[in-house]
């Protein structure tokens, strides 16, 4: 089982700046075609200072941690056992090409189902910008299948530095 006194810890945080050749490549990859999210003229028409940031592009953001394998190797988990459960996003205010947002990743939740063979961590990352501003509330679940209850591990231990 997944050791549960893990429940609360935080990551360091880190920054990241929100460059706008990003902000447009990610709004043509997925198809975006309100010219607000890769013309600067038109951002500026709609009000927008910059390119804004376009939904769930702070997901890609959360992806440059330092260290992006961090939780599973804090938890110690199995790769191969690994599933995206669930993501989610709570928006506060918008975030704009030339910001420079700070994540701030904590584990929230460890639980067990089935008897242990699905085994949950949820991961809270707020988002604030470079004025200490809410921008985000993301939110993470990653499950951890195991092949039965039985293959569950007792405990994990915490990987080494």
């Amino acid at each position: 089982m997944i050791d549960t006194r893990y429940i609360g810890h935080r990551f360091a945080p880190y920054s990241v700046p929100v460059e706008a050749g990003r902000l447009r490549f990610f709004a043509k990859a997925t198809g975006q075609t309100d010219p607000v999210y890769s013309d600067p003229d038109a951002a500026r028409a709609a009000g927008h200072p910059a390119l804004p940031v376009p939904p769930t592009f702070l997901f890609c953001l959360e992806m440059e941690s330092p260290n992006p394998a961090a939780v599973r190797e804090l938890l110690g988990l199995d790769y191969k056992g690994l599933l995206h459960g669930e993501q989610g996003f709570v928006y506060h205010r918008q975030a704009h090409a030339g910001d420079t947002l700070t994540f701030e990743q904590r584990i929230e939740d460890i639980y067990a189902k089935k008897g242990g063979a699905l085994e949950f961590v949820v991961r809270l990352t707020r988002v604030s910008n470079q004025h200490g501003d809410l921008v985000a509330e993301l939110r993470c679940v990653t499950v951890m299948r195991h092949a039965s209850p039985a293959s569950a591990p007792a405990v994990s231990t915490p990987a080494k530095a």
